[in-house]
């Protein structure tokens, strides 16, 4: 019984197919035209040599051959012959049009859904799980197009899932060490190993204080990512959020003995934007000059209008002369948790939230950052902001 069932199930399926759909249209529609031109052909053949015999007798009458006789038309068995002859050959001829016909759109058809077939399977592997199918491109038409945006869609997805799988560990790993030392410390007071002096409590405070900080820039970026984070824009003046910025940092500077350049262009317009927010995209981009660049080191900051794409933009650009990036590792700065130091020290660096924060940041200004550095000779980050936004 089931078999029964499952048999017209299946015929359903195959007569649903967009092949044979397009395959019978086709046919259909070749059919349709051959046979009309079949029986158009046999009417006027038909037609022209009965006309063509009653002209024939008419000039054989006039010339003597038959006189004082009413013309008639008589089909011979010859002219019989000829004309049976001749509508053998256009129905064979029609024949073998449909023939090939059916062939065309058969292939026609199958020249499009084939791909298409290919398509859904990739989809249902990567329902299944297995990301990163792709198709062979073998076409240039729509067909080919949309295997072009296929394969796109599912590299981008494998590597989304990817930097998922990443970010988790890379947050396991960053919860793990804070609450590690908080744990073990409690642990040594609780035991009376470790002494509960105000040495210890500041070094736990200093943890929990590191692990509520990781936590609030990952709720920050989370937000920020799906346009979420609110922004109270207010016009402010560029420069005044420079020299801000810088003053809180310059504790750190003055430990490390670097020098600060300031190049500020003048009359500057306002720019829209929540200030709070971009002086930490400002904070975040000067906390990682100055961790890198070396004692008694130079940073220079330059602000300056410019034109570009028909648009006015504010661009602040932050440069020191550090290490600089390596080429593989420029393309990934802006990344969740990235660092070219893959050895995790805090030492080398934060948790490296810092610059993807300042990317979503300014993206939700609806403004641009970018990196440009060079192995051995330092780094520049522009951070770009549209004027009338």
């Amino acid at each position: 019984m089931a078999l029964a069932i499952a048999l017209p199930v299946t015929a359903m399926r195959k007569l649903n197919s967009i092949t044979f759909r397009i395959t019978g249209l086709t046919f259909l529609a070749i059919a349709f035209t051959v046979l009309i031109l079949i029986y158009l052909a046999n009417v006027q053949m038909t037609e022209q040599f009965k006309e063509y015999r009653v002209v024939q007798q008419m000039e054989m009458s006039k010339s003597g051959y038959i006189s004082g006789q009413m013309v008639t038309v008589v089909m011979g068995p010859l002219e019989e012959s000829f004309l049976m002859s001749v509508h053998k050959s256009l129905i064979w001829v029609g024949l073998a049009i449909l023939a090939l016909g059916l062939a065309a759109s058969f292939f026609l058809a199958r020249s499009i859904t084939v791909p298409l077939r290919k398509l859904s399977q990739a989809a249902q592997q990567m329902e299944q799980g297995m990301l990163g199918q792709t198709v062979v491109v073998e076409t240039k038409d729509e067909v080919g197009h949309l295997a072009k945006i296929f394969n796109r869609m599912s590299e981008k997805l494998a590597t989304s899932d990817k930097l998922r799988k990443q970010l988790l560990a890379n947050i396991a790993h960053e919860l793990r060490t804070p609450l590690a030392v908080i744990q073990g410390h409690l642990e040594g007071m609780i035991d009376g190993v470790i002494e509960a002096n105000g040495e210890q409590l500041r070094s736990l405070h200093e943890e929990a204080v590191r692990l509520n900080r990781l936590i609030t820039d990952l709720r920050d970026l989370s937000l920020a990512e799906v346009r979420q984070l609110t922004l109270e824009k207010q016009p402010a003046n560029l420069n005044g959020l420079v020299t801000r910025t810088l003053g809180m940092l310059k504790p750190l500077t003055d430990e490390k003995g670097i020098k600060v350049d300031c190049t500020l262009a003048e009359n500057l317009p306002e720019v829209a934007v929540d200030a709070d927010r971009m002086c930490q995209v400002l904070y975040n981009i000067f906390v990682n000059a100055i961790r890198y660049s070396p004692f008694n080191g130079l940073i220079e900051v330059n602000t300056a209008l410019i034109n570009r794409e028909e648009r006015k933009w504010l661009k602040v650009s932050i440069t020191d002369h550090g290490p600089g990036i390596t080429l593989e590792d420029i393309p990934y700065v802006f990344d969740h948790f990235y660092r070219g130091d893959k050895s995790r020290d805090r030492k080398s660096g934060g948790s490296g939230l810092g610059l993807a924060i300042v990317r979503q940041l300014v993206e939700n200004h609806a403004g641009e950052v970018s990196v440009e550095s060079a192995e051995g000779k330092g780094s520049i980050f522009h951070v770009l902001l549209p004027v009338d936004s």
